[in-house]
């Protein structure tokens, strides 16, 4: 079910309508085990933009292509020879070069060892090409503005109006888990590997799993464990810890992962058959209320609420629940 409005498309994302009012977001680079290249995060906030606005769409389901991983992460090979990660490279070592023959050269490696007899001199490189040196608080504030997009594109899902649930399976490493903590509500199979991955490749973890994981499972203890030390650990203990909210039973082929994705879907299905006001409204809510006291959630749900409870929504399902009605089939906002 699409708006007549074209929606936004990328190769990396397949965008369908399973049901009335239910999309379902895959991810699409399969045979990278899904890792995100640039294009794939910018492309995240076309589409949970326009899904966010769109009257025929209520409720999401995000998921990987494929059966061996939601998404891996980064795809650091890509990003290592381009954008922030390739800018930031040390500069290349010097060579030592024997000056009867210039042309063989050695490593200065410390597992070298310099041959007794033979004068080797330290030769630096030939200079680069003359470019400005970057200012190091210049470099900061381009990386700086490039790491704030990046947070918005991942944050465009929280942002979204429409609930989102997220399919785990296979490898859900670093990006996996920033992006799913943007989702609503998290399942897993239970062969599941996760890792908050980014501490192996010398960085911390800044595009959200570092501010949304411990207020997701309220264990700061185990959020500093899995994220010092990167561990994997398995679906049961993310069970346990409070990060997803089920583990579905092992169902089928494709690693069993469509059976996830049939929970999902009929979890979006329930959550699309309520009214959209009280359905976007409690998201709304509980959002905001999470980042702030509950004297300021009260206070703002009760200015929420003295516009929204004038809905003829509520009367239509006041009557369906008191059973004086049939099934309630609410409009589009």
């Amino acid at each position: 079910m699409a708006d007549s409005d074209a929606p936004p498309t990328s190769q990396y994302f397949n965008l369908t309508y399973p049901l009335p009012y239910v999309a379902h977001v895959e991810i699409n680079r399969p045979e990278k085990l899904n890792a995100f290249i640039e294009p794939m995060w910018l492309a995240l906030p076309q589409i949970f933009s326009y899904l966010s606005t769109s009257p025929s769409v209520r409720a999401i389901v995000l998921s990987g292509a494929g059966s061996k991983a939601f998404t891996a992460g980064l795809d650091i090979t890509h990003l290592s020879t381009s954008g922030p990660l390739a800018q930031n490279r040390p500069p290349p070592s010097p060579t030592l070069t024997n000056p009867k023959n210039p042309s063989s050269s050695l490593s200065t490696s410390p597992l070298y060892s310099q041959p007794t007899g033979t004068p080797y001199t330290t030769q630096a490189p030939p200079p680069p090409a003359p470019t400005p040196t970057p200012d190091p608080a210049r470099l900061a504030f381009q990386l700086q503005s490039q790491i704030t997009t990046f947070q918005n594109c991942l944050t465009s899902l929280e942002k979204c109006a429409k609930p989102i649930i997220a399919v785990l399976h296979g490898y859900c490493y670093g990006l996996g888990i920033d992006l799913s903590l943007c989702a609503d509500v998290r399942i897993a199979h239970p062969a599941t590997r996760f890792s908050v991955k980014e501490i192996d490749i010398g960085l911390a973890a800044d595009v959200g799993t570092l501010s949304r994981l411990g207020k997701a499972t309220g264990n700061l203890s185990w959020v500093k464990d899995v994220c010092l030390t990167a561990r994997e650990f398995g679906a049961e203990e993310a069970l346990a810890r409070g990060f997803i909210s089920d583990v579905v039973a092992n169902v089928g082929g494709d690693g069993g992962k469509e059976g996830v994705v049939k929970k999902a879907v009929e979890w979006a299905e329930l959550v699309a058959g309520k009214s959209p006001v009280a359905v976007q409204g409690t998201k709304e809510l509980l959002n905001w209320s999470r980042d702030r006291s509950v004297e300021d959630g009260l206070r703002y749900t009760a200015v929420w609420n003295g516009g929204m409870l004038q809905t003829g929504d509520m009367v239509a399902a006041m009557r369906a629940a008191g059973g004086r009605g049939k099934k309630v089939r609410f409009e589009k906002l």
